[in-house]
């Protein structure tokens, strides 16, 4: 979800932040507003419904708002709105499937609104501490986490490659001859030669120092999963690039593939194919100015080769 900020409230109505929606308006268009014009009867209805006691000020990441709520028996909790759509969809079935090992727990779940009832956390979350301590917190929850086979009904790497590989030719042609062009072919290499084991873990996609949070259960648990069924090579990136730092690369690299255990050589085609998600996503929008965090990132992994580890 990322970094949460303070939601005014207005009496006993929750307020919608101007930011937050300004962003949803943006993002999601006529879509977006729609959620916002149904929040407010939406949290009422599922207040009342679920008798839950709203007992702090509302927060609000980059998709959802979330209410400090308290049930009948007093048990805290979070109530969790945002928009569906095909990355939220999954968070429900992830959680449960999960049910709470490394991750928050899910205590209900609202289908026709896609709202969840969360434990609740601390809002103290990774970016506290310095990135060669956050490190190997991320390293052991994305071990954990993608242990768990993913259950059926979740998006598919296999599928996301393969629209990837087709994409990529006609919009790489979008790019002037030169070095950015040849990264993105580069990455759909990578990809290809992987493309057709593209695994069954349940991944959580977005997992990064904002997205980790101190609980009372355990040290640090994972929030706000996009999750798919893959390759855990595919979860690397967040990490990667969080308070990023190039001479970092390579070590934090390591220390995720030998945590996960995954094949060094793997691992870093599956890297690139998140950089060419990313690029193409960009490229879709008709922005032709690629991540500069993340071309560093690419160009290190394809200058060392495959199966090198960091000095």
């Amino acid at each position: 979800m990322g970094r949460f900020t303070h939601a005014p409230r207005i009496g006993d109505v929750i307020d919608i932040p101007e930011e937050f929606a300004e962003t949803r308006s943006t993002w999601d268009g006529a879509a977006g507003r729609a959620f916002l014009a149904a929040l407010p009867g939406m949290a009422d209805d599922l207040l009342a419904r679920w008798e839950l006691r709203v007992n702090g000020p509302s927060l609000t990441g980059r998709c959802a708002l979330v209410l400090p709520v308290e049930g009948a028996d007093g048990t805290p909790a979070m109530l969790k709105l945002q928009p569906v759509d095909d990355e939220t969809a999954g968070e429900p079935v992830a959680l449960r499937a999960w049910d709470g090992d490394g991750a928050v727990r899910l205590l209900r779940y609202d289908g026709t609104t896609g709202a969840l009832l969360l434990e609740r956390l601390s809002t103290r979350d990774l970016e506290r501490l310095e990135p060669r301590q956050a490190l190997p917190v991320i390293a052991g929850l994305l071990a954990r986490l993608s242990a768990v086979p993913a259950p059926p009904e979740l998006r598919r790497l296999g599928d996301i490659a393969a629209r990837m590989l087709d994409e990529a030719p006609a919009l790489a042609a979008a790019l002037p001859a030169g070095p950015d062009r040849r990264l993105l072919l580069d990455c759909a290499a990578a990809v290809r030669e992987v493309a057709a084991e593209p695994g069954d873990r349940l991944l959580h996609w977005d997992l990064h120092f904002e997205n980790v949070l101190a609980a009372e259960r355990e040290p640090w648990l994972a929030i706000d999963p996009k999750p798919l069924a893959g390759d855990p090579g595919f979860e690397l990136m967040p990490a990667l690039r969080n308070r990023f730092d190039p001479d970092d690369t390579l070590w934090r690299f390591d220390l995720m593939t030998e945590t996960l255990a995954l094949d060094r050589a793997r691992a870093a085609a599956w890297t690139l194919g998140r950089v060419l998600q990313n690029l193409l996503w960009r490229l879709r929008e008709g922005d032709t100015a690629p991540d500069t965090v993340e071309v560093s990132i690419a160009r290190a992994l394809l200058a060392r080769g495959p199966g090198r580890r960091a000095s």
